[in-house]
C-alpha cells in the first residue's frame, strides 16, 4: 500500500516562470515536479534570487528561500541548490533523493548535447521507447557539435537502433546500425545490425549481405550458435519442468 504524501496548502496568485521553456508553476509541488522531470535541463538559470523571492513571497516558504539565498550566497552548485528545494518538499522518498542526487551528480560536467543523450539512454531503458527516439532525433537534427567526438554521433544513432528494434521496425533499425558502424567501427554493432537484418530481409537477400565481409560469416556464426544453446537450455528447463510436475502428480496419487 502506497505512503500519502501532504502536499504543502499555499498557491500562489502570481507564478513562477521557468524561462528556459516558459514553464509556469504555481506550488512547490509543481516546481518540484517540473525539477524531477527536468533534470538533464538543468542549469544555472534556475538558481537566482527571483526564485527564492518568489517561494519567500508567495508560498511564505521563508525558511527555505533562505537556505537557497545561503547556497547562492556561498557560491554553492547547481545541484546543491536542487536538492535542497527537493528535500524541503518532503515529497519524496529517501531512496528516490538517492536516485536524483546520483543523476544530477552524472550530469554535473556534460555538456548540454551530452545530457540530452542522457536522457535518451534513461528513456529507452525504462521502456519509453517513442520519447527517446524522439530525443535521439532532435539531436541529430541540431547543428552539429563540434566539441563532441565523431563516435558521439554513432552512439546516437545506435540508441536509435535498439529504439526502433524494441519497435520491430527492423529495416530502420538496420539503417540505424549501419550508421552507428560506420561512425564508429566499433564491431560489437554488427551483431545486432545483422540480426534487424535478418527480421526483414528475405533468406536470399540475408545470405548476400553476408557475402560483402568476412565479419559478417563470422558474426552470423556466432548469433547461430547462441540462439541453439538458448533453445537448448530452454528445453532442458521445460523437461526438468515436467519431470517435476510428473512427480507431484505421483505423489498425490498415492495419498
Amino acid at each position: 500500500m502506497g505512503s500519502l504524501v501532504l502536499c504543502h496548502d499555499k498557491h500562489a496568485v502570481h507564478p513562477y516562470e521557468i524561462t528556459r521553456i516558459h514553464c509556469k508553476v504555481f506550488t512547490l509541488e509543481e516546481l518540484c515536479y517540473y525539477l524531477c522531470n527536468n533534470l538533464y535541463l538543468i542549469d544555472y538559470t534556475i538558481m537566482n534570487e527571483q526564485l527564492c523571492a518568489w517561494l519567500d513571497e508567495e508560498l511564505e516558504l521563508t525558511r527555505l528561500a533562505g537556505m537557497l539565498r545561503d547556497v547562492i550566497r556561498m557560491r554553492g552548485s547547481i545541484e546543491k541548490f536542487v536538492l535542497t528545494i527537493l528535500k524541503s518538499s518532503r515529497i519524496y522518498r529517501e531512496p528516490e533523493m538517492i536516485r536524483i542526487q546520483n543523476v544530477l551528480e552524472r550530469l554535473k560536467n556534460q555538456k548540454d548535447i551530452e545530457r540530452q543523450k542522457y536522457k535518451g539512454d534513461n528513456l529507452l531503458e525504462s521502456g519509453e521507447i517513442e520519447e527517446a527516439i524522439v530525443v535521439y532525433q532532435a539531436i541529430l537534427n541540431e547543428e552539429k557539435d563540434e566539441s563532441v567526438d565523431a563516435k558521439f554521433y554513432g552512439r546516437i544513432y545506435a540508441g536509435l537502433g535498439a529504439a526502433y528494434g524494441k519497435l520491430f521496425l527492423y529495416q530502420e533499425s538496420a539503417k540505424m546500425y549501419d550508421r552507428a558502424y560506420q561512425i564508429c567501427e566499433d564491431k560489437k554493432l554488427l551483431k545486432p545490425y545483422l540480426y534487424a537484418s535478418y527480421k526483414y530481409m528475405s533468406l536470399e537477400e540475408y545470405h548476400i549481405l553476408l557475402t560483402k565481409y568476412p565479419d559478417y560469416v563470422e558474426i552470423n556464426a556466432l548469433m547461430r550458435q547462441e540462439m541453439e544453446d538458448i533453445r537448448n537450455s530452454l528445453q532442458t528447463e521445460c523437461s526438468d519442468a515436467q519431470v517435476e510436475k510428473w512427480k507431484r502428480q505421483y505423489r498425490r496419487s498415492h495419498i
